[in-house]
């Protein structure tokens, strides 16, 4: 079968990610688009050759038979569309942050239990063999139980968190909005834009839901975090550290560096280096082997993902709702701390 895919938001992301990408794979179409904006929709459609266009999801779902729906709206326009998608039966794929409230993300989870569909953020870490790999050992109990973790990132991406164009995007058709990135009433900043990936590979690794959390920000020129700086509390007592950082030169680019330890032992992950490594008390430890470019971010692996579940596929999905509703909750919980100086409790695991 050939899945039917349409797209909600049309801007950077979209056209540099996800269309090229559903185009390049079999067994899916990119059939119809959905902008609020219709002059970008029109510019969009002639260039992908997609004919149907709407500025409503509403009635995109009502006159399209989708399979799955891929939303690239701004942050805090991700709750709506999901909802909307998986009650008309289609899977989801959501840029993430999955939603920028803990309310909603647990409404989006909420919403695909019902519906009985899949809601896939695309955290293209979580879909790597040694991602796998890394969640099946813990599962196996190979460090025990998990007891503390630390999850450190790095991003290149001082320009786009001071409101300033992506240097990378220069020539690409649309670039990245200030007003996603860089605005501190919109869910602006690093925690949003981009921890969420480290802190999405460390849920679905050590499947760690939050309970509380303490957050420092140093804060960008426009106002948004740069650095983040936060502690936190598992459900299950593990004690969790989380730093994150905007300013990583450009010719570094993007490093994730996550330790998970355990009564029994303990992983480490470092894609900068290329690295899963366990170690055990007793000494059985295990290195595996991870090619440098296996190591480095592939924003089109999780969409290929997306597009083999659409098309009835039995497919691995490592950043599903929960792991997004996790996600959410701990972020909202970093902005609330960092703005009243206190811990930040999550409701939903208190």
């Amino acid at each position: 079968m050939t899945a039917r895919i349409g797209i909600v938001g049309t801007g950077w992301w979209a056209n540099f990610n996800h269309i090229p990408t559903i185009n390049e794979t079999d067994g899916a179409e990119v059939v119809a688009i959905c902008d609020l904006d219709a002059d970008r929709l029109a510019q969009v459609g002639d260039k992908w050759g997609i004919s149907a266009r709407y500025t409503d999801v509403a009635a995109m779902l009502a006159a399209e038979a989708l399979d799955g729906v891929m939303i690239s709206t701004p942050h805090v326009a991700h709750t709506g569309p999901a909802i909307a998608a998986l009650q008309a039966g289609c899977h989801v794929l959501v840029e993430k942050p999955m939603a920028t409230t803990e309310a909603d993300g647990r409404a989006i989870a909420a919403a695909a239990a019902r519906a009985g569909r899949e809601v896939l953020v695309p955290c293209g870490m979580n879909f790597t063999p040694f991602s796998r790999t890394a969640a099946q050992m813990v599962r196996d109990g190979r460090i025990g139980e998990v007891r503390h973790a630390v999850c450190q990132m790095g991003s290149a991406l001082e320009d786009l968190f001071a409101g300033q164009p992506m240097l990378e995007t220069a020539d690409h058709m649309f670039r990245p909005p200030a007003s996603t990135w860089a605005d501190p009433e919109k869910a602006g900043g690093y925690g949003w834009g981009q921890m969420s990936h480290a802190l999405s590979w460390l849920v679905y690794v050590a499947d760690l839901r939050f309970e509380s959390i303490y957050c420092a920000f140093g804060r960008s020129p426009t106002g948004v975090d740069y650095y983040d700086a936060a502690v936190g509390r598992a459900t299950n007592g593990a004690t969790v550290s989380f730093s994150g950082a905007s300013t990583v030169p450009k010719h570094v680019g993007m490093h994730m560096d996550m330790r998970i330890y355990g009564t029994e032992g303990c992983l480490f992950f470092d894609n900068e280096r290329a690295r899963l490594e366990l170690r055990r008390l007793d000494g059985k430890d295990e290195l595996v082997e991870i090619a440098q470019q296996e190591a480095e971010y592939d924003g089109t692996l999780p969409v290929r993902v997306f597009a083999a579940l659409c098309a009835g596929e039995d497919v691995k999905n490592a950043a599903d709702a929960e792991n997004g509703a996790r996600v959410t909750e701990a972020l909202h919980a970093f902005y609330r701390s960092a703005d009243s100086g206190e811990v930040a409790l999550i409701g939903g695991a208190a």
